[in-house]
């Protein structure tokens, strides 16, 4: 493979863990935060934030790598403002369905109080979850599965020469 076929940017494992880690540093602080305001103490929003980044980590590298394998396949590369809003809804759809029965008994409230918590959480973590992939994206280059892959060079040609 010559170098123009290459991925630019940010890629791999290495992607995968410096997306994780700076989004659910930013996660358990927001959590926390927003389960204080809603009146839960502080201990309790600290842990609960703490559990829900382990599940959210776990559903991260699950979700994109599955969405980023479909995202391969698909003939149109690029990430538009629609496959952007697909990835956000299925990632926290997804989790919510495992946040809301466990928010439930952690905090000792009924599962329509968690779904309205959830509910919360999940319009600041749609937003949140949109802007991060588009400004890591921006910061780090598009992951190989949505990169435009020019065609590779003949057979000894110079790469770069008109």
């Amino acid at each position: 493979m010559s170098a123009t076929t290459h991925a630019v940017g940010l890629q791999g494992p290495k992607r995968r863990v410096v997306f994780v880690t700076l989004y659910e540093i930013i996660a358990i602080i927001v959590s926390s935060l927003l389960f204080m305001a809603i009146g839960q103490g502080a201990g309790a929003s600290g842990v609960m934030a703490v559990v829900a980044s382990a599940l959210a980590i776990a559903w991260n590298v699950t979700f994109n790598a599955l969405f980023e394998r479909w995202e391969a396949r698909q003939r149109v590369k690029g990430r538009s403002v629609l496959r952007r809003v697909v990835h956000a809804v299925g990632f926290e759809g997804g989790l919510a369905l495992v946040l809301i029965p466990l928010m439930a008994w952690w905090f000792g409230v009924s599962l329509w109080q968690a779904t309205v918590m959830e509910a919360g959480l999940l319009l600041f973590f749609l937003v949140y979850t949109y802007a991060f992939n588009w400004a890591f994206d921006r910061v780090y280059g598009l992951p190989a599965s949505a990169q435009a892959m020019p065609a590779a060079a003949p057979a000894g040609a110079v790469v770069g020469a008109p």
